[in-house]
């Protein structure tokens, strides 16, 4: 059992069945020793957020969620296909659960899924991933001001926004978080 003071970001919980996990963490400590602890709680079935507030010696119970490093075949309609590195066994997943990670599915990749009750509830993505660029604008000439964005199509099929040097065939890394350009590989 975790005390409301063992919240730290990223601490995974189950609050009424469901697991949740710390986005933001805050503690007041108010007179005579004891401390409120204020925390901001996504769920991680149906990403929902919501504000918590727990008070001195409460009991909050741990989450069991594992973790399996998985390998993605391919999509096949609405359903992304999964293969497990070990036992070879393939599954699938359907859209609403792979959700936002869609855009950033390369065949081939390993990503982790995450498993509460023996469901997976979640896909991890790494940090920031890099894909080619298969689609980007010509800009526009004498129009060299760094701060000029235009859309890229990815490899992915992923659009986003990047700066007006990047061209066709460029490799460039994107925060899976943001969906967010960060850098041109070199």
């Amino acid at each position: 059992m975790y005390q409301p003071t063992d919240l730290k970001k990223g601490t995974v919980c189950q609050i009424d069945g469901k697991p949740y996990r710390v986005i933001e963490y805050a503690q007041k400590v108010m007179g005579r020793g004891g401390s409120i602890v204020n925390v901001k709680l996504k769920n991680l079935i149906d990403g929902s957020v919501i504000p918590k507030t727990f008070k001195g010696q409460e009991k909050i119970e741990p989450a069991e969620v594992n973790n399996k490093t998985v390998q993605f075949l391919y999509k096949n309609g609405d359903a992304f296909n999964f293969m497990d590195p070990e036992s070879f066994d393939q599954f699938e997943l359907g859209a609403d659960i792979v959700d936002s990670a869609t855009g950033y599915l390369k065949e081939g990749d390993e990503l982790t899924l995450q498993f509460f009750d023996g469901k997976v509830i979640n896909v991890e993505l790494p940090k920031n991933l890099y894909l080619e660029v298969t689609y980007a604008e010509d800009v526009v000439k004498g129009d060299t001001t760094s701060s000029v964005l235009k859309d890229a199509t990815l490899e992915t099929g992923l659009v986003v926004k990047v700066p007006a040097f990047i061209k066709t065939g460029d490799i460039i890394s994107v925060d899976t978080a943001t969906g967010e350009y960060r850098e041109r590989k070199k």
